[in-house]
Order: C-alpha cells, then structure tokens, then sequence
C-alpha cells in the first residue's frame, strides 16, 4: 500500500520498500472550470543537483526538450510532453533507475511549470487534484503519492517533490513549494 505524504514529509525508500532500483515519477493535474481563453500547458522537469544544490550542467536539466540525463546509462529519462492534461492518472511521466544515477547527482528535483503562464493569466490556483507519484517500475505498485492541497493563487512554478541521498541512500521529501515567475524562477534558483 502506498504511503500518503503530507508537505514536508521524508521517507527512506529503503524502509518503504527494500531493494527498489527501478522508479518511474508520474505527475498528474486538472483543470478548474475556468476559461483564461487559452488551453493549459503544464511541463515537468527534473533539476539534477550536485552537493552545491545547483545544476551540475545545464544538460542536467530535464525536461520535454532534453528528455535524457548526460551520463552514459541515461538514468533519468522524460517520457514526452502532454500539452492538454486530459484524461485520467499521470499526465506526464519520469523514469529513474536509482542504481544508475551517477555519484555526483545528489539531488533529484521534481517540478511542474505552466508554459507561457504570465501571457495566458494562469496559475497553479486554476489547477486541481495535482499529485506527484512514486512507482516502482517493475511491479507498477505505487510506493508513495503527495497530493497537493494548497491553493497556490499567485504560483506559476511548484517544486513538487525530492529525491536525495542520505547516508547511502535514497529518500524522498515532498516539498510542495510555489513560486511566481514560472520556470525562470526555478532555473535562478538551480543555476
């Protein structure tokens, strides 16, 4: 049974489930009944960290237009771009092989922007049932979800969840933090 995170909750992935390798994130939203006269574009990407908490190059910025990480076994691939979000479960999706992660990245930041929010007049605060979903690739069991609750009215950014090592380990926070400013925001925050 997956566990149910909260803002600010940390797991060991170890503890929740022994000798996983192989993950896929999956990320999904809705749309209010609201009409901003434009269709929502929502984008997942990953910030791949080093010890500094910055990227480690701008190749270690995944996301629809740079689906595969740099290292050799391309341990973080993005699986495509869904510019609707229709349709039930995760609208868009990231693989991870744990084990192939190289030593240098730290930090596996997952997070969702709205394209052009700024000129459409979008927001996270049109948005619902949003989650972030950590599965393990080989059973497709859910291990661990983080629904989003909070009403990010101003928000065109959020940092929805983290992977990091911790004491030979990965384990995941759901962070759950807005920003203004869309992905430009995130890239300052990274770079």
């Amino acid at each position: 049974m997956a566990i149910s995170l909260t803002k600010g909750q940390r797991v060991s992935l170890e503890k929740v489930s022994p000798g996983l390798s192989e993950i896929f994130v999956g990320l999904g939203w809705d749309i209010k009944a609201v009409d901003t006269g434009v269709a929502f574009d929502l984008d997942a990407s990953v910030f791949l960290l080093g010890a500094n908490e910055k990227l480690i190059s701008d190749d270690h910025f995944i996301f629809y237009n740079n689906a595969t990480s740099p290292d050799p076994d391309h341990s973080v691939k993005h699986r495509g771009d869904n510019l609707t979000g229709e349709g039930e479960g995760d609208d868009e999706v990231i693989d991870i092989n744990l084990l192939k992660v190289p030593s240098n990245v730290q930090k596996i930041v997952i997070t969702v922007t709205i394209y052009d929010a700024q000129e459409r007049k979008q927001n996270f605060g049109q948005i619902q049932n949003s989650f972030v979903r950590l599965v393990d690739a080989k059973t497709e069991t859910e291990i661990a979800r983080y629904d989003l609750v909070e009403d990010y009215s101003i928000e065109t950014a959020l940092i929805m969840a983290e992977l990091y090592r911790k004491d030979g380990e990965w384990r995941l926070n759901a962070v759950g933090a807005g920003y203004q400013g869309g992905l430009k925001a995130l890239l300052d925050r990274y770079s």
